[in-house]
């Protein structure tokens, strides 16, 4: 059938029937290479199973180098695909992006540190992070909402409420990657430069009760008072802290850890509502997606190149 449509009626189909001939003239060209396609799938098995092995052991023996290494592919990877296939959408957002961050990480890391610096870092990050979970809410209500049929009664294309969907799901979930660990790394740096907080080590600098050791301000409002502009948070190991200064510093930078002592924070009981409960889920869903970005189009590479050299096509 597929050989016998001509160049002429192929271009008096629609879309749909022009993917089917595509489609059939696909499985005419690899009939009988089953063994080799098995073949292949046994590569990519193999290759993604030892892969996820030795990453799971480099994040664990040298995480930082890892982080590292892995933010840079999360900004380098999609930049690369957006050149090649002319997405000049994404690669406005993209570049507005990397300059308003550059700047707060600019600002994060100079010295000595400005006392409105932290807050201002948080804020940014803080905005960023809400606004990838509402934008990728949208898309997922977008794909559900063409997958159950509602965009029949809107007189709304299929393909054109999926393709915002999806554009829109993968916008809110790269951007709150990206945010997140650009956040975790202005944390670390601002924290320790403050002098409250140490990684591996003792802080160089003693806290006063009545400090903040995530921005090194005073805070003005007692635990047990309500705050015009916010409340005063205290841990379980008793250090206090501006709310809005350890909500950045869990949820946002990723610390599960008090600033100054590194005693485990409880993060179910920092929820004060079961809404924000799902941030905590929202976080993790992003920790997996930064494999598949970041990781995913190397190992597929790799494995495009094992079959190359095989002769599996």
């Amino acid at each position: 059938m597929a050989a016998a449509v001509g160049q002429g009626d192929i271009l008096k189909m629609t879309h749909r029937e022009n993917w089917k001939i595509q489609h059939e003239k696909l499985h005419v060209k690899h009939r009988g290479h089953e063994a080799m396609h098995a073949e292949m799938v046994l590569i990519l098995i193999a290759a993604l199973l030892v892969a996820q092995v030795v990453l799971v052991q480099w994040k664990q023996r040298h995480c930082r180098s890892y982080s590292l290494v892995t933010l840079l592919q999360m900004w380098v990877v999609p930049l690369y695909f957006t050149m090649k296939l002319y997405w000049w959408r994404f690669l406005s957002t993209w570049g507005m992006f990397s300059v308003i961050t550059s700047y707060v990480i600019f600002r994060a890391t100079r010295k000595p540190l400005s006392g409105r610096t932290p807050r201002m870092v948080y804020k940014w990050f803080l905005l960023i992070y809400k606004l990838s979970y509402a934008v990728g809410v949208v898309g997922y209500l977008a794909i559900m909402f063409t997958m159950f049929g509602f965009n029949v009664f809107f007189r709304i294309k299929a393909e054109d409420s999926m393709d915002v969907g999806v554009i829109l799901l993968f916008y809110g979930l790269y951007y709150g990657v990206m945010g997140r660990d650009f956040a975790e790394i202005c944390s670390d740096y601002m924290a320790s430069t403050i002098g409250y907080y140490s990684g591996g080590g003792v802080p160089s600098r003693s806290l006063c009760h009545d400090i903040c050791a995530v921005c090194g301000q005073k805070i003005l409002v007692d635990v047990n008072e309500e705050g015009i502009i916010e409340d005063t948070y205290q841990l379980s190991c008793n250090h206090i802290f501006h709310e809005f200064c350890i909500r950045g510093w869990c949820i946002v930078g990723k610390k599960q850890t008090c600033p100054y002592c590194n005693e485990k924070v409880d993060l179910q009981r920092m929820m004060n509502n079961p809404w924000e409960r799902t941030h905590v889920l929202y976080g993790q869903l992003l920790d997996w997606l930064r494999y598949l970005v970041a990781w995913q189009p190397i190992i597929i590479g790799i494995v495009h190149g094992i079959n190359f050299t095989l002769g599996l096509e």
